[in-house]
């Protein structure tokens, strides 16, 4: 199992999108609860921020992947949870 890093803001509301989408795919897999999600807010944190290649909000890595950036959708934090849980 590999971690999360998710890089948000909280002013972004495709973040706030994103941390529902969360909050049900939790309640609905119990394994996705034994995730470590880092939330990494680039506004707060930008010296983190820019040693990673993205220009959107919200944005996942697993591991040192890529595997989304930009509005997500239930399936796109679907994948991530799955392949975090996987590798």
């Amino acid at each position: 199992m590999k971690d999360i890093t998710m890089f948000m803001m909280k002013t972004c509301p495709y973040c706030q999108a994103a941390f529902r989408m969360m909050d049900k795919l939790y309640s609905e897999n119990e394994a996705y609860k034994t995730l470590t999600v880092n939330l990494i807010d680039e506004t707060e944190h930008p010296e983190i921020a820019n040693k990673y290649d993205y220009y959107r909000v919200p944005t996942y890595y697993v591991g040192e992947e890529k595997l989304h950036e930009g509005a997500a959708n239930i399936t796109d934090v679907k994948r991530v949870f799955d392949t975090a849980l996987t590798s």
